[in-house]
Order: C-alpha cells, then structure tokens, then sequence
C-alpha cells in the first residue's frame, strides 16, 4: 500500500481492509480492548544497528503524504510482468512466481541466466527511473541466508537493481544495489564512463538475511548525499552522488535481480517496487513501511514473519483444578540485581528499562534490560514479535519468559532484525491460568470470553501441553486417542500411551480398557 494510493492497488489490497481504521494498524476495537486489558506494562523497540536515528543532512522532518512516484510495479501479473501503469518489460526469461509477499511476487532464482529489465523512459515518453537524484524502494526477500547467520548467501554478487554495467576500464556506466556472495553486506556503487578504472561505493552496511524474510529497501541519493534505510529505519548514509551512467546507458534500461547478462543474480522474491524523482524523507520511508507491511504479515503463506522467535521452554503446572499453564524463567538469563529497586503504585503498575542491545558475533542480537516497578512475589512475562501486530487476527507474539522486579536479564540468540517487546502482567481474569497478556498477544482469544473450545477443553490445558489452541481433534502422540479425548483421559497428548484398541462400553462411549 503505497502512500499515493491508500486503496486502489487491485488484487493487492483486500476488501476487509477498508474496515482497518488508524490505530497503530490494528482495528480500533482491537486498540480499545489492548488498551483497556491493563496488561501491557512496557513496550520497547530494539535494532541491531541501535535505535531510531535520523540520518545526516536534513533526512528527517514530517511526512508528505501526497508523494507521487516516477512508477510502480506491483509484480501481480506473471504472463508478461507489466508495471502498474501497464508498461511491458524490454524483456524477461526464466522468470518464477510466487504467493510468498504481499499477495504475489516476482521470483529471479535459477542455476541459468535470468533477468527482467524495463526501459527507461518507458514506452509513452514517461521517465520511469532518474540517477542522478530520486529514491527507489522495493521488497525483497532471499532464498538464501547469509553466511554469518549459518547460510551460504548467493554464492555471487548479486544485484538488486542495476542500470548498465561494470567495467574494469569504466568506460560504459554502472549504477547498482547488490549484495556479496556470502549476503553479509548491502551496497550501493556507481561508475560512470570517464575510463578512471574504478567505481565509487557510495555506502554499504553489514546485513544477516533470512531465507524467504522479505526487507523492505529504500535508497535515497542526491548531490546532497546518499542513504540506505532497511525496514524502515535508516542504517547508513553516504557521500553525494557524483557519478553515474549517462543517457546512452539509461537507453538500455534498467534490470532487476540480475546483471544484464542474467549471470549475478540477487536469487529471492521481489515485490512493490517504486522510483521517485527525489529523495524521500526519513518519515516518508517509515510510513510507507508501516503501512506495508500490514500486506505482509496478514498475508498466511508468509510463515517466515512468524517464525523468527522461538518459543521458550515453560515450566507448567497443574494442581487442584487450577493451571499455572505458562510459567517459569524460560529463555531469560538472570544478568543480577537491579542497583536501585523501584516498587509501582500497585503489582501491576510496572515498565522495562535501562535497555541495551548489541549485535553478536554469530550474526545475532543480544538484548539486555532491567524490570522496575511492580511488586515483590510477582512474575511478569516477556513477549517478543519482529513487528507490532495486535488483534485475534495478528501475528503472534512469542513468550520468552517471566522475571521479577528489580532484576536485570538478558536475552540472547535474538534475530538480527527489529525486535520489539512487551511486559504483561500476571492478571489473570478468567482465573484459568493464562494471563490476560498471554490470551492477547499469543492465544489471541479474549481474556473475558470462552476460556474452553468447543470440545470443552480449557485453553490453558492446550497452553500448558504446548500444543495449538486448535488441536483438538490432532493426535501429535500417535496413539489413536485424539487431543480432546487425551484431555478428558488424564493421558498426556504428547506421550504414546500404547493404545491400539479401543473398547465400547455397555453404554455406547468409547473407554480405554
């Protein structure tokens, strides 16, 4: 969803999200009952490259949503892959496509050349790329890992998006966003034809990508200075562009996930792409990533977005009717005492602070940080999401553990993207043993609805067995006893009983003998 456009992106945009009102990009309703349910104690926002900064040379300020692009491409028309303006390619061969990104996507992954170049102006006269000054933005996601998060990166330097070539004598033009064989490092370099034998790398910055994890790319350049934002953010900044190809190369168009010659090849998903004739603002690139992303994530083939945190181990429990489903330090590391202990006005007034986050060698992130406030006795849970996501229909969140206040912990083997948390306290309003913050973030059911399916099985049961709250009739043990009949048993669902058999009672019910 573009900010020229809030609605009209065709088979991009689904009807119910007309009904998406302002609210963080969650349902009013579902902003309400967050905020009402009195369990969001802290929110914290954490990246491997620090937190939010503004870029040198004015790249902050208010956004300006009347932004009108050079050209978009959608990418949602696999036959002859059209800009949305409904200007053809020069050319494309070997080409893929997928259901992965916001709704479909361009794929350039093969062992054979490929590429897709459009022409630059386009077929009505309309300039669809300027390089000397503008911005280009675009999705992409690889089908690779990068070699410093255990991956094998393209094997090549692949280019993103590339406007004529490189030569050792610099005597035609190259303009070029690629990354190096192991995927560790995002440039952006530019030759021109003035045969110096060199080409100037205007900025790079070190990256740790995710197979099939799309990143939202936006590169900004002027005589002024360049900058490279990643999901949003800004991360590194440049010197002013002072080469570039000329008209004769601009001739020839422009080509995305390969060279020109289909050989160094990005290898990933592309998608929403856009080229302006000037630079964006920093506020600009963060709303319209914000307002995408939404596309991304609701989108049920992206399993990637969901998967970027694991679960930590829980320690639950069961006693005299009562569950204590989700509980226990899991993946917390106890770091030591806080040096000053603030209490809050009640146990359930309490905040996250004194935060630090650093990346690691292994191409992770470890993050660090102090509860304060609160009460002594209490346990508080710490969720973790890669993005802000609320409502029974959002992503996730992830349960990492409980700490106590006035302690410091800290948190390792983080992703090396954004990372956002949150502190839940332990009401619990049902009284079934999730707290009201676990049935928001991760059950996503109401905290003051049904607390059972429709088998009649607490959620909690399914919580504290770690098992889907919609698993009822699975059977993950294999013993031929569904998961609601393992319920009502007493049997455990994740351990085989042995059961092959079933016996019929006098009465008609099943039994286990």
């Amino acid at each position: 969803m573009r900010i020229r456009d809030y609605f009209n992106r065709g088979s991009k945009i689904k009807n119910v999200m007309k009904a998406i009102k302002t609210g963080g990009g969650f349902s009013r309703n579902a902003a309400v009952v967050s905020a009402r349910a009195m369990i969001v104690a802290g929110i914290l926002f954490a990246a491997v490259n620090g937190f939010a900064q503004t870029p040198p040379g004015g790249g902050g300020g208010s956004s300006d949503i009347t932004n009108t692009p050079l050209e978009t491409w959608s990418f949602s028309n696999p036959t002859n892959w059209v800009s949305d303006s409904g200007d053809l390619p020069i050319s494309f061969t070997n080409l893929a496509y997928s259901h992965l990104g916001n709704g479909q996507s361009m794929v350039l992954d093969t062992n054979v050349p490929a590429w897709l170049s459009y022409s630059v102006p386009e077929t009505d006269g309309a300039t669809n790329l300027t390089v000397n000054t503008g911005s280009v933005t675009f999705w992409f996601a690889p089908s690779w890992s990068s070699t410093n998060a255990g991956g094998i990166g393209p094997q090549e330097w692949g280019r993103l998006f590339e406007v004529g070539a490189y030569t050792t004598n610099s005597n035609y033009g190259w303009w070029s966003i690629y990354v190096d064989n192991g995927g560790n490092n995002l440039y952006f370099s530019a030759q021109t034809n003035d045969n110096s034998s060199s080409y100037t790398t205007f900025l790079y910055t070190p990256i740790s990508w995710t197979t099939n994890y799309f990143h939202f790319l936006a590169l900004t350049y002027s005589t002024n200075g360049t900058a490279l934002y990643v999901d949003g953010a800004f991360v590194t900044n440049g010197a002013p562009l002072t080469v570039y190809p000329g008209t004769n190369v601009l001739a020839n168009g422009f080509f995305l996930g390969s060279d020109s010659n289909g050989i160094y090849q990005a290898h990933g998903m592309f998608d929403s792409m856009a080229t302006y004739n000037y630079p964006l603002n920093a506020d600009t690139i963060s709303y319209i990533f914000n307002a995408e992303i939404m596309y991304y994530w609701m989108n049920p083939f992206n399993t990637p977005y969901m998967s970027l945190f694991s679960s930590a181990p829980s320690t639950p429990s069961y006693s005299g009717g009562t569950y204590d489903a989700i509980s226990g330090q899991g993946n917390l590391g106890w770091v030591g005492y806080a040096s000053t202990c603030s209490y809050g006005t009640s146990a359930y007034n309490v905040w996250i602070t004194n935060v630090t986050a650093m990346a690691t060698s292994n191409g992770k992130m470890s993050m660090t940080f102090t509860i304060e406030g609160g009460a002594d006795g209490y346990a508080y849970d710490v969720f973790a999401n890669s993005i802000l996501s609320f409502g029974t229909n959002g992503v996730p969140w992830t349960w990492i553990g409980q700490g106590l206040h006035c302690n410091t912990y800290t948190i390792t083997n983080l992703p090396s993207t954004t990372c956002f948390l949150i502190l839940g306290t332990p009401q619990d309003t049902s009284g079934y043993g999730l707290t009201d913050a676990y049935e928001l973030l991760v059950a996503k059911i109401d905290p003051n609805g049904a607390q059972t399916d429709a088998y009649g099985v607490p959620y909690a049961w399914y919580a504290q067995n770690g098992l889907s709250m919609q698993s009822a009739t699975q059977d993950p043990d294999l013993d031929g006893i569904l998961n609601y009949q393992e319920y009502f048993y007493g049997t455990k669902p994740t351990v085989s009983e042995g059961f092959a058999i079933w016996v019929s009672t006098p009465n008609g019910t099943a039994s286990i003998p």
